[in-house]
């Protein structure tokens, strides 16, 4: 579904020079859920960016569906980690602004919308505000928006960082629930081991600067009870052992 071919990516600030990725070559196929783990400032959602088109590369290049990517497709949605809620529309203004951006006519944002809010549970929130839902709730707004567009690549930004664990853990279960209905390409960006090993059937792994360290198959994903599975916690330890090793190593270097 989308390659990156030697991607490289830099930001320049005045005269400095940060390279946030260094030529990573991956390939994402059709209908798998990848999950993107590394440490902080390891170009997590500098790579997400790019796969969505808002970012260029220095160097390299990146395809989607056969085609070169140099702007949003329309077949992508992006999640980002705030939401992207505007304070002043409500929940089903939220939720339809996508399409309206699309210039869909009034009954086709509602016949799209109104299925995907009921299957979120988001009949009670669709005239309130953002300052008037909770986290969990705005997060489904932000899912709701995204899956209006019909989108065969779904990126997701750290989309459940804020929340309480429970409510973490629900909204995990409802992306998975959504994925095997779908059977959308998934990418998500996260911080927390549980969650990539619990939402990703690749695991990618990246190190600092910009390189990936490793991608990890995670065949068990989504099968029944997998949080409470001996595999699962298997496959945590075996990803945590990666991140921690690249800890490892860069205080040594950094000591030498």
């Amino acid at each position: 579904m989308i390659e990156l071919r030697n991607v490289s990516l830099t930001y320049t600030n005045d005269k400095t020079s940060v390279p946030a990725l260094c030529g990573v070559n991956l390939e994402l196929q059709r209908g798998i859920s990848y999950a993107i783990i590394g440490p902080s400032g390891s170009g997590k959602t500098s790579l997400l960016l790019l796969m969505a088109g808002l970012l260029k590369p220095t160097r390299g290049e990146i395809d989607f569906l056969g085609e070169s990517l140099s702007r949003p497709h329309q077949k992508m949605a992006l999640i980002l980690q705030e939401y992207g809620l505007l304070p002043w529309k409500t929940g089903w203004e939220n939720a339809a602004l996508g399409l309206k951006i699309r210039g869909a006519a009034r009954e086709v944002i509602s016949a799209r919308l109104q299925p995907i809010l009921n299957e979120l549970g988001l009949g009670d929130v669709i005239n309130r505000y953002p300052g008037q839902i909770s986290g969990g709730q705005k997060q489904r707004v932000a899912l709701a928006r995204a899956l209006a567009l019909n989108p065969e690549l779904l990126l997701m930004d750290e989309p459940l960082s804020a929340l309480d664990a429970l409510t973490r853990e629900n909204l995990q279960k409802l992306i998975l629930k959504i994925w095997f209905q779908r059977r959308i390409t998934i990418v998500l960006v996260t911080h927390s081991i549980e969650e990539a090993v619990f939402l990703g059937q690749e695991i990618i792994v990246l190190q600092t600067p910009g390189l990936i360290k490793a991608v990890v198959a995670n065949p068990l994903m989504g099968a029944e009870d997998f949080r409470n599975d001996l595999n699962f916690h298997q496959k945590c330890t075996e990803v945590r052992s990666i991140l921690e090793a690249d800890a490892y190593h860069e205080q040594i270097s950094r000591v030498g």
